[in-house]
């Protein structure tokens, strides 16, 4: 049978870390390698009694060991990444995701990774988005949305469902559209980095789609979220003045200049129009989104599977 599991690491709260990794053992990943980014030692105590788990706090002894702690978070994430490849093989395959990011299959994990030829090294998940829900919701139901992989169905879709964004944001998304991967532990030389692998001169060598499971990601899951994570994203995070367009049509900005345009014109409440109409599951957004096949709808209980798995059911 083939065993499966994910490499991640983090600063975020005990209580979300707990959801990411008991939805993943719910799925049935036999390995769990979770990173701390800040010494947090409840966490790593909480977490590192789990027999699945194995934690690591990448504090200042850790770092003087290998070097020096790389300044970017993304670098560290590579680092800790390549540690996990490195150790011995505990799994068959690992998901180097993010603690915001839940594998969505549509029907087990092991059975679609045995499928892949030995000649894979890695497999792509794409990603799909969540929606802010409305007031009166269904609490239980998380709504994303999806993009066409094709880029002119996908832009077309974009302008039809985000009337007034969509030709500045790749299929909607405020957050990444390359998805994550899948790869092999153990394989010796392979450097490991966000989005992509290399291994000597092959850039992700033997790739192949893994289309029975998608990547919900909690980018923007709220508004308070959202705002919370905006300032560091501009300055370092997936909105960085660096970066590239995210769009192809004609006239994209990237989304630094984008989100600097819209608070040049109307502050917070501009910026806060702009999350309404992109990021939150209102009866428009979602009926468009239904109609070019882009609507996804998953009941998660992330704190009855956190209580189950951790026996938390307060979340602290």
């Amino acid at each position: 049978m083939i065993r499966w599991g994910t490499v991640t690491t983090t600063n975020a709260p005990l209580p979300r870390i707990l959801e990411f990794a008991a939805w993943h053992l719910e799925l049935g990943a036999h390995r769990l390698y979770i990173y701390l980014d800040t010494p947090d030692p409840e966490a790593a105590q909480v977490l590192g009694a789990h027999p699945k788990i194995r934690v690591f706090t990448t504090d200042a002894d850790w770092w003087a060991k290998r070097g020096k702690r790389p300044e970017k978070h993304q670098a560290r994430q590579g680092r800790n990444a390549r540690h996990a490849n490195n150790r011995r093989p505990e799994t068959d395959w690992l998901a180097h995701i993010d603690v915001d990011e839940f594998l969505l299959p549509r029907r087990p994990i092991a059975e679609q990774l045995a499928e892949l030829p030995d000649t894979c090294l890695c497999a792509r998940v794409r990603p799909v988005e969540a929606l802010a829900p409305m007031p009166g919701d269904d609490a239980a139901e998380t709504l994303f949305k999806s993009f066409h992989l094709d880029q002119r169905d996908r832009q077309r879709a974009a302008e039809a469902c985000f009337p007034t964004w969509g030709p500045q944001l790749s299929g909607g998304f405020l957050s990444h559209v390359a998805g994550k991967l899948f790869f092999r532990p153990g394989t010796e030389g392979l450097d490991i980095r966000i989005h992509n692998v290399t291994l000597g001169e092959q850039t992700n060598p033997g790739e192949r789609p893994l289309p029975g499971t998608e990547l919900g990601h909690f980018h923007a899951a709220d508004w308070d979220h959202f705002l919370s994570a905006y300032r560091f994203r501009l300055a370092q995070g997936s909105y960085r003045a660096e970066l590239k367009p995210q769009a192809r049509s004609e006239g994209a900005v990237s989304l630094h200049e984008l989100f600097a345009l819209i608070e040049q014109t109307g502050g917070e409440a501009a910026l806060r129009a702009f999350y309404d109409e992109v990021c939150t599951a209102t009866p428009d957004l979602t009926r468009r989104l239904a109609e070019h096949g882009l609507l996804r709808r998953w009941t998660l209980d992330l704190p009855a599977l956190r209580a189950r798995h951790f026996g938390d059911p307060q979340g602290r």
